[in-house]
This record gives structure tokens, sequence and C-alpha cells, in this order.
């Protein structure tokens, strides 16, 4: 049997997503920017697909750009923010230490430009507190940007909390929803959102499409590719017709369905959490409920991860031990070390993510893989052995 469990990395293409994308290909092929009727059918289809995620979100159509992906979406929110914010003499960033590294990465660069990041702790249960962002909003503070799921250990934010605060304080807040997007409750309107990103291939899309969300007035959008005047002049470049249509029929599909899918996928990752802390020496990353309806994520302590994920690739399961952004690493990821794992620990990973077309039957052939898998690598790890001498 062959199982697909890591849909945190990318998700099969939704039948919807391909009917959506053939007629992009073979009919509307046009470019958007031209002004006969091939370029108009394919602007037509472009500014559908706008007003449908905008609906999704509950936002007006004229505040979505579309994107390559999150991590593009992710860049240019936060070198707005931080432009905006420079203007007005203030250089702080408030986000958390567990963040996809498009955010990460982006704020070493802004910190290298004279700006103050503040990482805020996130626990052991992988949440971060509300009264954390409070304390550390001050005078000089430009955006907060806190993820709305996270990648690996799957734990939701109180983001509908953090919005309202930062909307309290005057505060943009922008939220990294890649994740998130099509498998949780999103209302920009609702929840106080400023931006937010959010990437295709994470609900039935294909790859190479993503969204930047920026409410009307907030933050104004700068340049991170330069050319031509697409997307109101906020992003340069010939629009991805055909995986923009189909990021936006796999998004309303998503959201239509939002309630059983998540009812459906979250009764599998609690199956799987109940079966797999059955094994001695296992540590559930995250909190417990407080987590995307398809993530598990567990320690097994003894073991290495690319181990146990060479084994259980033999025995049909593709999983993970990490984000899929940074695989080729051989450090431990710095999600589970935010969380108070030590690095020993910490390589001992595994990551399994469900969706809606996960089946009982890969989750009973999970359940009964794993643990023999475990305990076959344990026999041959010096380190296993080791703790077990010193018990």
């Amino acid at each position: 049997m062959q199982v697909y469990a890591d849909n945190a990395a990318t998700t099969k293409v939704s039948q919807t997503a391909i009917d959506a994308l053939l007629p992009c290909l073979t009919d509307k092929y046009g470019n958007p920017s031209s002004i006969h009727s091939f370029g108009q059918a394919a602007s037509r289809e472009m500014e559908n697909a706008r007003e449908i995620i905008a609906r999704c979100l509950n936002a007006d159509p004229k505040e979505i750009t579309f994107t390559s992906g999150g991590s593009e979406a992710d860049n240019q929110a936060l070198l707005s923010a931080a432009a905006a914010g420079e203007k007005k003499g203030k250089k702080h960033i408030i986000s958390t230490a567990f963040e996809h590294h498009a955010i990460l990465h982006t704020l070493d660069k802004l910190s290298k430009q004279g700006f103050r990041i503040e990482l805020l702790p996130v626990y052991q249960d992988g949440i971060v507190r509300l009264e954390d962002v409070e304390k550390a909003i001050g005078e000089d503070t430009a955006l907060v940007s806190i993820m709305y799921a996270n990648n690996e250990i799957g734990t939701i934010q109180p983001i509908s909390e953090i919005g309202a605060l930062c909307k309290e304080k005057g505060v943009p807040f922008h939220t990294d929803a890649v994740q998130a997007a099509g498998h949780l409750f999103i209302d920009v309107k609702v929840q106080n959102i400023d931006m937010l990103s959010l990437s295709g291939h994470k609900f039935h899309a294909p790859k190479g499409s993503g969204v930047l969300y920026v409410r009307s007035g907030s933050v104004p959008l700068v340049n991170v590719i330069e050319g031509g005047a697409q997307e109101r002049g906020k992003r340069a470049g010939t629009e991805n017709i055909p995986g923009i249509a189909a990021m936006a029929a796999a998004l309303k599909e998503s959201c239509e369905n939002l309630d059983a899918n998540a009812a459906k996928v979250s009764a599998m990752r609690d199956r799987l959490i109940q079966g797999l802390e059955q094994i001695p020496e296992s540590v559930l990353n995250g909190h417990r409920t407080n987590r995307l309806p398809g993530n598990v994520n567990f320690c097994f302590k003894g073991i290495e991860g690319e181990s146990l994920l060479l084994m259980l690739n033999l025995a049909g399961i593709a999983a993970s031990s990490g984000s899929a952004c940074t695989s080729g690493s051989l450090d431990p990821s710095h999600v589970l070390l935010s969380i108070g794992l030590t690095h020993e620990v910490a390589h001992g990973s595994l990551r399994l993510s469900l969706s809606e077309y996960t089946t009982d039957e890969e989750v009973d052939h999970i359940l009964a893989t794993v643990p023999t898998v475990v305990e076959r690598l344990r026999a041959m790890s010096p380190v296993w052995e080791s703790m077990q001498k010193g018990k």
C-alpha cells in the first residue's frame, strides 16, 4: 500500500483545480495585459479568480495581489511593512521563534538594515501568549507578524486575539496563513488581519500560485520584483493564469467543505496520536488538540528522523521530519528547538500530515508500520542502547 502523509509539504491537485486549469491552457491562453480578445478572456478569468479568493477571505478583490506562492508573499509583506515603518521612524518588528524561514530569513535581512527584531517564545505547547505580544508592542513597532498555524507541529495561534490587540495599538498585523488557508476559518475583517499570505499548493492547487492580501489603507506595498505594471504595479511579471484559476477553484471548494473535512481529518489525526503515543519514549510535539486537523508530529527518542523516513518510504509511507523547505539540512528543526526539545531528541522527529483524501485504511497501515520501524531502528542504535543502560 502506498500512503501519502506529507500534505503539509504539498498536496495532491484536486480534480476541481484541474478542471479550472485546463481551459486556461487550451482556450484562455492569452496574456491578460493584451487588449485583444484572447488577452481579455485571460484577464476576465484572473479577475473572476480574484473575486472568488476575496470572498473566501471576506476581503475586497482590490486587496488581493497574486504572487508565486507563500514565500514571495511573506517577503513582500515584511519588506513593505518595514519600508512604511521606517518612514515613520518605527524600526521594531515582532514575530516568533518558530516562523517559516521565508519570514525568519527576511527578518535577518532587515536586522542588518538596522531593524530591531523581537522573536517571541512559543513555549512547550507551541503557542504564543497574547500577553507576550502586548508586552512587546511599543511606540516604535512597525509590524507584528505571527503565523496562523505552524507548518511542522501544526499548532494554531490566537490570531483573532492578536488581531484585535494590534488594531487597538495601531500596529499593522501580518499572518503567514499558508498552512491554515483552506483548512481553518479565516475572515480578515472579523479577525482584524491587515496582511495575509497563502499558497495554493497547500490546499490542492498546483505549485507556483499564491496570494498576498493587504487591507486597503494599511500598508503600501513595495515591489520585490521589478518590471511591468502587473497587479496594479505592485508585482511585475505576466500572471500565472492557469495556476490562479486553479487556486481560486481549489480554495472555494476547500472553504465550502471546511467543517466536514476538518471533522473527518481530525478524527484520523486523533487516532494516529492515540496509537503512536503507545510507542515507548515517544513525545507528541505541540498542543494535543489546538493544532491543524491533519497534523501529527512525534519525536521518538534514540533514533534519527532521516533513517525513520527512509524505512517508512520502503514500507510505502511518504512522510517528513520537518519543513520541506529545509529537508536537505542535517540540523535539527528550529521549530522543535523553539519548543524546548534537545538537539538529540529533535533529530528523531516524524511529521505525518493528512488530508481529506487520506483513508482509514491508510491510517491503519501507518499505525501498523511505525512502531515496527521504530523498534528496528532502536535495535541498531547505540544512542538507544546507551539510554537503556543509563536507566
